[in-house]
């Protein structure tokens, strides 16, 4: 997976300069230009958008961590870095993510013979995000890419000593979401909400269910 993600990845980092000197253009073309070559409602410029440059994001919500069939949600915090460009109403971007639930996350399953715990603590991701813009202010977008996330089991035998080890497992994530611009104070601040599935290796999962606070550097 990770031979796949990392070059597409690459790509859409060298492709962005390109999409933003596109975007550098003028929305409209000259007075000489016959009426036939204009098509303003195709296109949002970027001087009426702010969804283009690097981006960095904070982000709270609800961490569902599912492991031997069980689950256990709690709160969870993290942040975002990214870099999107734009061309009329489609925005390309890739990110990098780091998210951990308060304290960790664990699942208890009892058996016959004892207790089997699996916790869930950083999780860190690389992600291409593609979107469209509803509104000038308003983008809609999914993403999909890889995640790493560090875990660990302990089984406390009914009689006995108990076992403890602590790895780290790979898996793809994917999810989608919306994001509002709301620039404060010539600011370009913006708003998200959006849900995120990781599916890791050792066939645990994490739901995440949150809402974030982000500003953008052109």
């Amino acid at each position: 997976m990770r031979k796949v993600l990392v070059p597409a990845i690459l790509a859409a980092v060298f492709v962005h300069p390109a999409m933003a000197m596109a975007q550098d253009a003028p929305a409209y073309p000259p007075a000489s230009a016959t009426v036939a070559d204009t098509s303003p409602s195709d296109d949002i410029h970027a001087s009426t958008t702010t969804f283009r440059g690097i981006r960095v994001e904070g982000d709270i919500g609800g961490d569902r961590f599912k492991a031997d069939g069980d689950h256990h949600t709690k709160l969870g915090y993290g942040g975002t870095v990214g870099f999107d460009g734009q061309y009329k109403r489609f925005v390309l971007g890739a990110e990098g993510s780091f998210w951990r639930a308060d304290d960790g996350n664990r699942v208890f399953s009892d058996t016959t013979a004892g207790t089997l715990t699996r916790g869930s603590y950083n999780e860190w991701g690389a992600a291409i995000r593609a979107g469209y813009l509803l509104t000038p202010q308003l983008l809609v977008f999914g993403k999909g890419g890889y995640v790493s996330n560090e875990q660990s089991i302990r089984f406390t035998p009914t009689e006995g000593t108990s076992s403890y080890g602590r790895y780290k497992t790979d898996g793809y994530q994917y999810g989608g979401g919306v994001e509002y611009s709301l620039p404060i104070m010539n600011m370009p601040v913006y708003l998200t909400a959006q849900y995120v599935r990781s599916q890791y290796d050792d066939h645990t999962s994490r739901q995440r269910l949150m809402g974030g606070v982000g500003l953008r550097f052109k």
